[in-house]
């Protein structure tokens, strides 16, 4: 029964017959005899097919939902035995935003230490495809905003506050500065962050919220992109001052604080909304707290 609802949460996740085949290490007609066989013991029909996935039925993303919580508990139980028996190992995939990736080294390098046997798998990406990863079994934990859009069915633990900088050549207009308003920042070349990320979505509201209209020049979804042109002088940018902190800048670059009458986003580790965890990520998370508990009382 496992392995027939690990092949509905890969089509969920691959909206492709072929590709959910893939992701299961099976033959197509496998995989399509083993949603045929889910769907006779169930009485109903799960998903909607033609020559390729439409989609599911009402009955199939309940079952979906089902499946989810099934496997989900599944591995967490034997995750437990396992660790029972040999003590805390396996593998543990962490997705996260760009602007948090420097720091989620804090939450694995202590973690590691204490369990050598853990090996870890970390994704950039954006807060949206984190959650989705994170239902659909994809990742164990996300690090991620908590606070400025719903998080769904996931729980939280608030690591620091997101402060934001200018990132700018000292030679520049506001390179001088000791601190800079987000009405100044709109009065330079910007290159920032693709629009589907949240951290572009909350730099344009604060530049609208003071009067301008967003308009980078320039725009990726790597940081490390976006930092190399600013160093060449043309651009500058909006970083979180912990990423400024841990990219080591030339003293040709100065990362200035933007004054900021908002209070700042919450970035946190994010894991799914079940009992028991998997050993795994209960020890991420008790890792976390430990660390969120210092970070949040200092930034």
């Amino acid at each position: 029964m496992i392995d027939k609802l690990d092949m509905l949460l890969a089509l969920a996740r691959e909206q492709h017959f072929g590709r959910a085949a893939d992701a299961c290490g099976v033959t197509q007609p496998t995989l399509s005899a083993g949603l045929k066989s889910l769907e006779e013991g169930l009485g109903v029909l799960l998903v909607q097919r033609q020559s390729r996935f439409i989609g599911f039925t009402p009955e199939g993303l309940r079952v979906l939902d089902w499946a989810r919580r099934i496997v989900g508990d599944y591995r967490s139980m034997r995750d437990e035995i396992g660790a029972l028996k040999r003590g805390l190992a396996g593998h543990l995939r962490l997705a996260a935003v760009p602007t948090a990736l420097p720091i989620v080294s804090a939450l694995t390098t202590p973690l590691h230490a204490a369990h050598p046997r853990v090996v870890f798998t970390i994704l950039s990406r954006t807060s949206y495809e984190i959650l989705t990863m994170l239902e659909n079994l994809e990742v164990e934990a996300g690090v991620t905003y908590v606070d400025n859009e719903p998080l769904g069915r996931a729980r939280a633990v608030p690591l620091y506050h997101e402060r934001y900088s200018l990132l700018i050549a000292a030679d520049r207009p506001l390179g001088e500065r000791r601190e800079v308003t987000w009405t100044e920042v709109a009065t330079v070349p910007l290159c920032l962050l693709t629009p589907d990320m949240q951290n572009r979505r909350i730099i344009d509201r604060r530049l609208r919220d003071a009067g301008a209209e967003p308009a980078a020049t320039l725009q990726s979804n790597s940081m490390v992109l976006l930092f190399s042109h600013v160093r060449t002088g043309g651009w500058a940018s909006v970083m979180p001052a912990v990423l400024a902190e841990t990219m080591g800048l030339p003293g040709s670059i100065r990362a200035i604080p933007i004054t900021d009458p908002v209070p700042p986003p919450t970035i946190g580790l994010v894991y799914p909304q079940r009992e028991p965890l998997t050993p795994l990520t209960a020890a991420l998370v008790t890792e976390a707290r430990r660390i969120g508990a210092g970070w949040m009382a200092e930034r």
